[in-house]
């Protein structure tokens, strides 16, 4: 493998191949579409490396979301650019990359840059090119649009300080949810090399949050926090591990987002699990994604939800839905009486419709036609809510009774599971924003 730049390609053919190298760092929805503008409109849409994510005001944005080389130093097992796959092996310069950047930016293909990286030669070397990469970017170019870089765990803590105050947010991904997970697959790594940045990363932005509220002319440090990423399946590990480990990556390194990536076949390798007939456990990774969601916005914790009894999740029913039937002792809830963390617990109310519940009981007594009117999914609530200490129907607290009635609902699963559609969860703080995938209604 030749560890340099190299520069024998087009930046087309580059583009390429490094744009669907990137396709398994998970962070946002790829367009999948090549769409040129009629004329009447601005912009246009290109497949080649266009991702869309959603901004914490609701809009839909693009990114540019590339690697800077597919050339790595490690051979972890289930990645596609592992050192010992037979694979077209590129590299961008930083001018490349700032060419990319300001050329689709000035087309109204993008508004941001998503920028991950191989290991090229070592850590350091390949942090330093990352952050030649924004520092011309940014002091050169002078881009002002949003920049998500990744962080190279083992690379020199200077040179990811740097990084973080160019960059807006940047992920450390944790590959797997559990040690001995690494020492399987990816044995080159450590999970010790990937905390270290991760805890680095949470203790600058802690300084750099109290530097500005005494001097407001600081610079910012990854204003947007910091994330990583897990794949799913490729070790045999339980939901309830993997939701333990996520609520514990919240808590003590405050990230803003763990990212959950179904694991895909791309080797051969007797350490990989067989999915021949069976596909990647997207279904699976919808029931984390909705469970993370309820451990971020819903005030629930992690031994709520599952146990060493009862480990995974029921790929029938969301995670919400499960823990009610499991507590039927805490229904009926009386909606103009409950409070609003009990009524986030209700199964078809979000946390919209509880605030707005909350807001308009103060004018008068609800009826299901008025939380019907404020986006109570009443197909999920009305087995678990009363109205006036009425039920909508009636109904028996019954848990095989109320489990069969839910299931009637047809509730929407990811694509591959009945050919129903999925959707990927956003880079950001998109609390009940579009696209978000925390569907808990």
């Amino acid at each position: 493998m030749k560890n340099r730049i190299q520069t024998e390609k087009s930046l087309y053919e580059k583009l390429e191949i490094l744009s669907d190298a990137a396709k398994y760092d998970v962070a946002c929805t790829s367009s999948g579409v090549d769409r040129k503008g009629d004329g009447t409109g601005m912009g246009n849409c290109s497949r080649a490396g266009i991702c869309h994510s959603f901004s914490a005001d609701g809009r839909c944005i693009s990114l540019l979301k590339i690697l800077f080389t597919n050339e790595c130093i490690y051979d972890c097992k289930y990645c596609v650019n592992r050192s010992s796959n037979d694979v077209e092996r590129v590299s961008f310069t930083p001018d490349e990359v700032c060419t990319l950047t300001m050329e689709f930016y000035r087309r109204n293909y993008i508004e941001g840059l998503f920028l991950s990286s191989g290991v090229l030669k070592n850590p350091d070397y390949t942090m330093e090119l990352l952050y030649a990469t924004l520092y011309r970017l940014r002091h050169v170019c002078n881009f002002q649009g949003y920049i998500h870089v990744k962080a190279i765990p083992g690379a020199d803590q200077r040179l990811i300080q740097m990084t973080g105050f160019l960059a807006d947010r940047m992920s450390v991904n944790m590959e797997l949810p559990t040690a001995e997970g690494l020492r399987l697959l990816a044995p080159h790594k450590s999970r010790k090399n990937i905390l270290a940045p991760m805890r680095f990363v949470q203790e600058k932005s802690r300084e750099n949050r109290h530097e500005i509220a005494l001097y407001r002319s600081a610079p910012r440090f990854v204003p947007a926090g910091q994330s990583t990423q897990m794949i799913i399946g490729a070790t045999p590990e339980t939901d309830f591990q993997i939701l333990n480990v996520a609520e514990a990556l919240y808590r003590k390194f405050d990230l803003k987002r763990v990212f959950y990536s179904a694991f895909v076949p791309v080797n051969d390798d007797l350490a990989l699990p067989d999915l021949t007939g069976k596909g990647p456990p997207l279904l699976r990774e919808h029931r984390l994604y909705q469970a993370d969601w309820l451990l971020r916005f819903y005030h629930f914790e992690a031994a709520e939800l599952l146990d060493e009894n009862n480990p995974n999740f029921n790929l029938l029913l969301d995670p919400k839905c499960c823990w009610a039937l499991n507590h039927l002792e805490s229904f009926p809830v009386e909606i103009n009486r409950a409070d609003y963390r009990m009524l986030l617990r209700v199964p078809g109310i979000g946390c919209r419709s509880a605030s707005r519940i909350v807001k308009a009981r103060r004018m008068g007594s609800l009826g299901f036609e008025d939380l019907k009117k404020m986006g109570v999914v009443l197909k999920r609530a009305l087995y678990f809510i009363t109205c006036g200490g009425r039920m909508m129907y009636r109904t028996k607290m019954d848990q095989d009774y109320i489990t069969r009635n839910l299931l009637n609902t047809k509730e929407r699963l990811p694509e591959g599971s009945c050919g129903m559609t999925y959707k990927q969860l956003s880079l950001f703080d998109d609390d009940g924003m579009p696209g978000s995938g925390g569907n808990m209604e």
